[in-house]
């Protein structure tokens, strides 16, 4: 017995396993800045050496580049794009990922009463919101709420089906970056994404109880507002800011209330937490279209985390109003 435990302990020094270990350096975030979706994205990572970082934020790259390619409506190739082209009263089929995606859509178009919806492309065209803006004429606008709302098309989940029963454009502003953020889930962690100001993280810095995320002003996008902890899910934002259109003197949000046909008329912005990136980019814009009282009700009756602010003429202080999840959140989570 002797014998054979001086052999383990030889066997044991030969192999390293005695004496000192050398300790593994802490590992260190790497950054990369990119430009996709029509935007500046952010993203940074963690991982065990630098190498094995830059891979992780190499994947996640190239997951939102697929987004891009499946989504944009700024690129003519596209499937979704095709949507736009297909003929009224012609079926198309869906890919499965875009038979998901239609169905998160049609549920939050419903559930927030029209606030939300994504075939505003008409609109978005006749105020020109992705040029420098105009005002439409009556006739004009008369033609594109013509051709606005989801309620001119026909989605049949089950086959995975869509139908234009009016030539509606589908925009994918209010929910493109959303999705893109959830497909990021299948990269391991930790690490943080920001897709111009919509943000998801997956995992938390090591030691960290979160990451700090900022907030900017809605009157001041280079001032923050408050910073958040965010240890999971995603914050989303929906602002006027250096987005809105002036025209004649006159403002003009590049935010669309669907069910007015019209700009939306707020002039804050609304934070929205949610553990899904999708859910978190179309209700901070349903709420900014609903504005505070309207929206602060029907986020309160869905437990759903939100805060707006809105800057008080004269004053430096912001006005905040929050909903009952949003004060839920851990007492050192907001930092006004």
């Amino acid at each position: 017995m002797r014998a054979r435990l001086q052999v383990s302990a030889v066997l044991l020094l030969a192999l390293g396993g005695a004496g000192p270990v050398a300790a593994q350096p802490p590992p260190e975030p790497v950054s990369r800045q990119v430009y996709l979706m029509g935007t500046r994205v952010s993203l940074t990572a963690y991982a065990v050496d630098r190498a094995s970082a830059l891979d992780r934020l190499a994947a996640l790259v190239t997951s939102l580049e697929s987004t891009e390619a499946e989504l944009s409506t700024w690129r003519g190739d596209t499937p979704f794009n095709a949507l736009n082209r297909q003929p009224v009263g012609l079926p198309l089929d869906l890919s499965p990922s875009l038979c998901r995606l239609f169905g998160a859509l049609d549920y939050w178009q419903r559930e927030t009463g029209g606030a939300f919806d994504p075939a505003v492309g008409a609109l978005v065209a006749a105020y020109g919101l992705r040029g420098q803006g105009r005002l439409p004429t009556a006739a004009e606008l008369a033609a594109a709420q013509h051709q606005t709302g989801w309620r001119h098309v026909a989605f049949a989940p089950r086959q995975c089906r869509f139908v234009k029963r009016r030539s509606v454009i589908l925009e994918e502003g209010g929910f493109g970056k959303g999705a893109a953020l959830d497909r990021l889930l299948q990269v391991d962690g930790p690490w943080l994404v920001d897709i111009g100001g919509q943000i998801m993280v997956r995992g938390t810095p090591p030691g960290a109880t979160g990451w700090p995320v900022a907030v900017a002003r809605p009157d001041d996008r280079t001032r923050a507002a408050f910073e958040i902890r965010l240890g999971s899910g995603a914050i989303s934002t929906s602002g006027g800011s250096e987005r809105d259109r002036v025209v004649g003197g006159r403002r003009i949000s590049h935010i669309l209330d669907p069910r007015a046909g019209r700009p939306a008329q707020f002039t804050g912005s609304v934070s929205v937490w949610h553990q899904q990136g999708l859910a978190a980019d179309i209700l901070s814009t349903a709420l900014f279209v609903m504005g505070p009282e309207e929206g602060l009700r029907w986020a309160d009756a869905r437990d759903i985390a939100a805060c707006y602010l809105q800057a008080d003429p004269g004053r430096a202080r912001l006005r905040v109003r929050t909903t009952t999840s949003w004060r839920r959140l851990s007492p050192d989570a907001v930092r006004f």
